[in-house]
């Protein structure tokens, strides 16, 4: 090993450490070591692999490790290997290089190391399953007044999706717009002409039913609230909103705790969702009937995902907190003490009061420190109970959307809920409503409950990488890979559909190429892959033309199609928006 002092591009001086490439091997862990616990213990800080495998000291399985600005001796050769150049099954691309000049001593001091990447290394898709490609629409397509805004501007997008056959779009149908004033009274004009606009252009349809407000979340441009009688009610009873310990209510949805209380002008809140799904339906059942709308997404918590809103920007979370329970409501804490009584502990029949707070890490608590109280007999009874009443609120709901929408797919979704993910406890997703702790699985219940309705699951996240969220916020011990690879399983095994979503804007290749690996994974001995996924969403930058060249590679693989690469024409072609020329 040696210790170099090389320039950067300020002329500041940095020391940097080399490996040869026997000091390097003696980085690589035995088997069954615990990278994720001992990494602190690497010399290497950008040395993170997401997902590995070790026996005998050498490399077996390695899904990602990215190694920069490491210097190699002329006189050893270093191997480096990237997440693009090792495959799932262990096929593995190599990049051995050479510097040419002997790196010793101060004999850099005056040198300029630049960190050159390999090219990108990629798989060839051709002939893959095909999987549909749908876009999601602007959540302000349809404004307040249930009016379709900018039709015209909206056709052109639509055409240029078709014209690189992209095969739908989803929808957001909200409730506060279609049910706005007076219970019961619905108005789908807006939706009318949306949905003939897309059947003009032979386009299929994703629609969601979105039962929470929009406004006030990551990606969110506009504000849809809940149905005003609604609102009107809370004021009278907020209890019918989800509660954090300290008496903030949520907005987002109703709590579900009113699922069979009959607090909401006479009906529960599942006979409110149920006739807003029946009169969609009949509404729109030329649509049913020609196939143009081919599933329904059921909303079934915040932002749509099935999860308690456990981390509200508008209550001042900001990542990576890890939450806050949402059970205080009194519906939710009757049905609490209800539990603790049939279990003969009526005294367990209360929330965790040493479980921190939005912003808090799992080591500031004692409920969810290594060895905290969640794993104790209390934690584990009230963990239980807070993520049975989150399936309990799926199995109903869905067993009504599959009554209202009998011989249409229906979905429900769940958020990639990543930060943490690398602790004991996993204290986000249980706050979330997601009882997954190191020694339990918390997904696969719910994949369960979706089997019982034969509802596909839509995930989230397939775009992230392990190592950037590492690079970017090392404190939340952040695994989107681990999370993805779980969830995906979890609904494998039990043989539903399964669909997905990136969670933020994507227009690079290398988030592309991340979400294929997903979507088809290699090698995969029962040919599983995604039913659709869904892009997120149609916006001015997607349609840029250089972001749309590489959508239409993206789409192209996705179906499964031979590609020819499209750098060359994405330099050649004048930038500026595809749409404006359609």
């Amino acid at each position: 090993m040696q210790r170099v002092c090389v320039r950067d591009r300020d002329s500041e001086r940095v020391e940097m450490v080399i490996f040869t490439s026997v000091e390097f091997q003696c980085l690589i862990p035995p088997c069954n070591f615990n990278i994720a616990s001992s990494l602190s213990a690497l010399p290497c800080r950008n040395f993170f692999p997401a997902r590995v495998n070790y026996c005998n000291g050498q490399l077996i399985k390695h899904r990602q490790c990215r190694l920069r600005g490491i210097l190699n001796n002329s006189r050893c050769r270093t191997r480096i290997f990237t997440s693009d150049m090792v495959r799932e099954a262990g096929e593995r691309i190599e990049d051995d290089s050479l510097l040419s000049e002997d790196l010793t001593g101060d004999s850099l001091d005056n040198k300029q190391v630049s960190n050159v990447p390999p090219k990108l290394q990629e798989r060839d898709f051709t002939d893959t399953p095909y999987v549909p490609v749908y876009v999601m629409l602007p959540l302000g397509t349809i404004n307040m007044e249930c009016e379709l805004v900018d039709p015209d501007e909206l056709m052109n997008q639509l055409r240029t999706l078709k014209s690189v056959n992209v095969d739908g779009v989803m929808v957001d149908c909200w409730w506060g717009i279609v049910e706005a004033n007076v219970p019961q009274q619905y108005n789908w004009s807006g939706y009318k002409m949306l949905f003939q606009m897309v059947h003009s252009l032979k386009l299929k349809l994703q629609v969601v039913m979105s039962f929470h407000e929009c406004g006030g979340n990551v990606g969110d441009d506009v504000y849809i609230p809940l149905p005003q009688w609604i609102i009107e009610i809370g004021r009278k009873n907020p209890d019918i909103f989800f509660t954090d310990r300290e008496g903030r209510r949520n907005h987002e949805c109703l709590t579900w705790g009113i699922d069979k209380e009959r607090v909401l002008r006479g009906r529960t809140a599942v006979e409110v969702y149920f006739d807003y799904m029946r009169s969609f339906r009949v509404e729109f059942d030329e649509f049913f009937e020609d196939g143009v709308i081919s599933e329904i997404e059921i909303g079934l918590g915040p932002c749509g995902e099935l999860r308690y809103p456990s981390y509200p920007a508008k209550h001042g979370w900001r990542y990576s907190g890890i939450g806050e329970f949402q059970c205080y409501d009194k519906y939710l804490m009757k049905s609490l003490e209800k539990a603790a009584e049939v279990r003969g502990h009526a005294f367990w029949g209360r929330g965790p009061d040493n479980a921190g707070s939005y912003n808090d890490k799992p080591h500031e608590t004692r409920f969810f420190c290594d060895g905290g109280d969640y794993d104790s007999y209390y934690g584990r009874f009230f963990l239980n109970w807070y993520s049975r009443v989150l399936v309990d609120h799926g199995d109903r709901v869905l067993a009504l959307a599959n009554l209202a929408f009998e011989g249409t797919p229906v979905a429900a979704k769940l958020s990639g809920i990543h930060w943490w993910y690398k602790t004991a406890s996993h204290a986000a997703e249980l706050t979330a409503g997601f009882y997954n702790p190191c020694n339990r699985d918390g997904y696969a219940p719910i994949a369960s409950m979706l089997k019982k309705h034969e509802a596909a699951l839509n995930f989230t996240c397939v775009e992230l990488r392990t190592l950037d969220q590492y690079e970017d916020f090392p404190e939340a011990l952040a695994d989107p890979e681990g999370l993805v690879w779980q969830v995906l399983n979890a609904a494998w095994d039990v043989s539903i559909p399964v669909a997905s979503e990136n969670a933020l804007p994507c227009y690079d290749r290398e988030g592309y190429n991340k979400i294929l690996e997903n979507a088809k994974p290699f090698n995969d001995p029962d040919g599983r892959h995604l039913s659709a996924f869904t892009y997120l969403r149609l916006s001015p930058d997607l349609m840029e033309r250089c972001n749309f060249i590489e959508f239409e590679r993206f789409v192209r693989r996705m179906h499964g199609e031979a590609i020819s690469d499209l750098d060359e024409l994405c330099q050649n072609k004048d930038t500026g928006n595809l749409a404006d020329n359609m």
